[in-house]
């Protein structure tokens, strides 16, 4: 589905349900340049992608997500954000679509957090519109909460802000800098500095292979920390990554997408080289190569998405799926989270 047809077809069924109190959408998001090297400090660069996740709010006699009891296990990015907008409210049915697939390295569970937090801050507090900042602030927390307290602000912020987000260890001159995010993890205390991005138009597109693995963020994000503890000098492999990401960057704010792809296709032999891939994301991005200017693995790895940039997406989608991925398009740079209804 297009992305004109499942934004009409979400607007005809969010207005078609009379007890709906308020509902919103939030885009997935890609990484570009800077996965897992991120979570240390490192850049990196994330744009969200044309697909979404959307959520509505109807009142119950429980609070309840499609159709089961809200579980702080289950669901701890609702639960947290429940309990700092709404604790006091009476209980309601959070009704979940959207074509995110999840544990795919695309942002889901950000989504859900930008969405839900949109929602119920709307409902807390009626007359005032999006506070992006804070919103991202509360998904950042959620995020972490989720992931054993190790997440970088990078999912949160591209799934409110929109876009293309950059993060770094700095304030850069070249994008808008948006608010600075700090989190004290397990290794110590990171910070980074939050920007927003426009990038140059051209006639690229993403294209997102999913491996159909699933391959849940905490546990890939764990696994390269216990990784690092095990042999601390394997840091430079992740501040090599950062380098990578820069050199990406600056590509990317000069429009020129052939430097693009090589950073891309640079990054993921580094990602490999951590660990993180899988043969189900080798096998796509070898078939990706040769209509692409560049592919890696997107996310977390061990599974989930790759994504290759390319100017003929027909031809770079039925390479990926005579591979076996199912694949979804995408350009550069999409509409943050959204008020539909409420």
């Amino acid at each position: 589905m297009c992305k004109k047809e499942y934004e009409a077809e979400a607007r005809e069924r969010i207005m078609g349900e009379a007890e709906v109190l308020v509902a919103a959408s939030a885009p997935g998001k890609c990484i570009l340049f800077g996965e897992h090297a991120v979570v240390y400090g490192q850049p990196a660069v994330a744009v969200a992608i044309e697909q979404r996740l959307s959520i509505s709010a109807t009142k119950a006699a429980s609070w309840s997500v499609d159709g089961s009891a809200l579980d702080p296990d289950r669901h701890p990015h609702i639960t947290m954000l429940k309990d700092r907008w709404l604790s006091d409210s009476e209980p309601m049915a959070l009704h979940i679509s959207g074509d995110i697939p999840r544990a795919s390295g695309l942002g889901s569970s950000a989504a859900l957090s930008a969405a839900v937090g949109a929602a119920m801050h709307r409902l807390a507090n009626p007359s005032k519109g999006i506070d992006r900042d804070g919103l991202s602030a509360v998904a950042h927390r959620a995020e972490a909460h989720a992931q054993q307290g190790r997440a970088s602000p990078m999912d949160a912020s591209t799934s409110v802000e929109g876009g293309v987000v950059v993060l770094s260890d700095r304030v850069e001159g070249a994008a808008k800098h948006l608010y600075t995010r700090q989190l004290t993890t397990p290794e110590g205390k990171r910070s980074w500095e939050v920007h927003h991005l426009a990038p140059p138009e051209s006639e690229v597109f993403l294209v997102l292979g999913n491996t159909g693995v699933f391959a849940p963020t905490s546990k890939q994000v764990a696994m390269v920390a216990d990784a690092l503890a095990a042999e601390p000098t394997r840091m430079r492999e992740i501040e090599a990554i950062g380098t990578v990401a820069r050199r990406g960057l600056a590509a990317l704010i000069d429009g020129n997408y052939e430097a693009v792809g090589h950073a891309m296709s640079e990054n993921h032999l580094l990602l490999r080289n951590l660990g993180v891939s899988s043969p189900e994301l080798e096998a796509l991005i070898q078939a990706a190569m040769p209509s692409s200017l560049g592919a890696k693995l997107t996310g977390a790895g061990g599974g989930g998405c790759m994504v290759a940039l390319t100017r003929d997406p027909k031809q770079t989608s039925e390479a990926i799926e005579l591979a076996g991925g199912r694949t979804l398009i995408s350009r550069i740079g999409n509409e943050g989270v959204r008020i539909e209804r409420g």
